[in-house]
């Protein structure tokens, strides 16, 4: 008779898990779907503004009224407080509600910013874009509040791969960046399977993924290996000088101009004056074509410093679009320089430091490394993993997203669980 009810209650267990799989499967697969379709539209208007700014000069001078424009747009809309990524972050650690209207805002800004020429990237509203969007789903169909924490995972995933392109990037990334050291596994299949859908989707909708070709690569030995460590630390330690700076810029802009209106116009003339007076838009925009060219194996020795400068006065400012491209940026340029200095591919080590940045701004390794392969191809998958792991290392416990927490130590197995710095 026990065995009998055993048997019984076992069936009912497994027959529970399998519609709940079955459920996230398909909400997972629509969502996917869904935000594939938004992901395209938000690459094709990015594209499109960033072109018309090229070809357009004058829109330039949109540049101090941007960014009033874009304060005045939140307040209509009774959303002054804007949590950014930091309220995605925050909802999924515990049961903050992410409005609706927080991925058309963040969708229409930065648009918006991207063709006045604001030094912002994109990435960082992709996520505030699938975790709204993802939040309002599990609302919308009542899930439970934990459900509701993985639909918001899965629509960064799902957005963060449609317009980046690196779906096995994206399904880890949004469980990765919550609480380092420790990951959200439960979210794993409906964050691959909408990460996968979402890229297919915007790739059938002309947003294909981006490949960097490295133009030549040098054999891993002893040598190679303390040349990418030199870089890898010194990327950990860039890390932490544009962290820093990003947030301290916005701190100081807030406590010294008050008026958000006028730190808007002041922020935006700023990057106006510059850009006129280096007579190029290389630091306007998410500079994806510098990154391309570092890659190449070309760059400037100070570009690295004044991207970090440019996207800091840019977001004090209130432009909108996040970090991550500009760390890519960064990375990129201060790659390829290192790269002509220690007679090592610069072509590599460009593509070296973007991994060695996302990691140390991030505090996410594995996301860093599928990047990577994902971006550049498997054969420097030693240099890459190596330079990760140091990077990850040496930017300690600084991080772009103050909400983000630090579960375990990096430097011993001990639970410490505190926000980053």
């Amino acid at each position: 008779m026990l065995n009998k009810e055993y048997i019984k209650h076992k069936a009912v267990h497994n027959a529970q898990r399998a519609l709940i799989t079955l459920k996230w499967v398909l909400f997972s697969f629509v969502v996917g779907i869904l935000l594939g379709v938004v992901g395209a539209a938000f690459h094709h208007g990015i594209d499109y503004v960033t072109e018309f700014r090229k070809a357009h000069y004058q829109v330039l001078f949109l540049l101090p009224f941007g960014a009033m424009g874009i304060a005045y747009l939140y307040k209509a809309l009774g959303y002054e407080k804007d949590g950014g990524t930091n309220l995605v972050i925050a909802s999924i650690q515990s049961d903050k509600k992410i409005p609706f209207r927080m991925s058309v805002l963040i969708f229409i800004s930065t648009i918006f910013s991207h063709l006045c020429g604001a030094s912002v990237g994109r990435e960082g509203a992709a996520l505030q874009v699938g975790g709204s969007l993802g939040f309002t789903v599990g609302r919308l169909f009542r899930f439970n509040e934990t459900e509701k924490k993985t639909m918001t995972m899965v629509g960064m995933s799902a957005v963060f791969s449609a317009l980046f392109g690196t779906p096995f990037a994206a399904s880890v990334f949004s469980m990765e960046v919550v609480s380092v050291g420790i990951m959200h596994y439960a979210a794993l299949l409906p964050c691959v399977i909408a990460s996968l859908t979402a890229r297919y989707v915007a790739n059938m909708l002309g947003a294909p993924a981006p490949f960097y070709e490295i133009t030549s690569y040098v054999p891993f030995n002893l040598i190679t290996g303390i040349k990418v460590s030199i870089l890898a630390i010194l990327c950990g330690l860039i890390s932490i000088v544009f962290c820093v700076t990003i947030h301290k810029t916005g701190e100081y802009a807030r406590k010294f101009i008050a008026n958000k209106y006028l730190r808007a116009f002041i922020g935006g003339l700023a990057m106006l004056i510059f850009t006129l007076a280096i007579g190029n838009q290389d630091f306007n925009g998410a500079g994806t074509f510098i990154i391309e060219e570092a890659i190449q194996g070309n760059t400037s020795w100070y570009y690295f410093i004044i991207k970090i400068l440019a996207t800091a006065v840019c977001l004090a400012a209130g432009y909108k679009g996040g970090e991550i491209v500009p760390t890519f940026y960064v990375g990129a340029t201060f790659g390829c320089l290192f790269g002509h200095i220690a007679g090592m591919s610069p072509s590599l080590c460009a593509a070296i430091g973007m991994g060695a940045m996302f990691c140390g701004v991030t505090n996410s390794p594995i996301t860093a490394f599928l990047i990577c392969l994902e971006l550049f191809g498997f054969e420097g998958a030693s240099v890459f993993l190596l330079a990760i792991a140091f990077s990850y290392v040496v930017s300690g416990y600084f991080g772009l997203y103050s909400s983000q927490k630090i579960v375990y130590s990096k430097f011993k197995s001990n639970y410490i669980n505190k926000k980053t710095e």
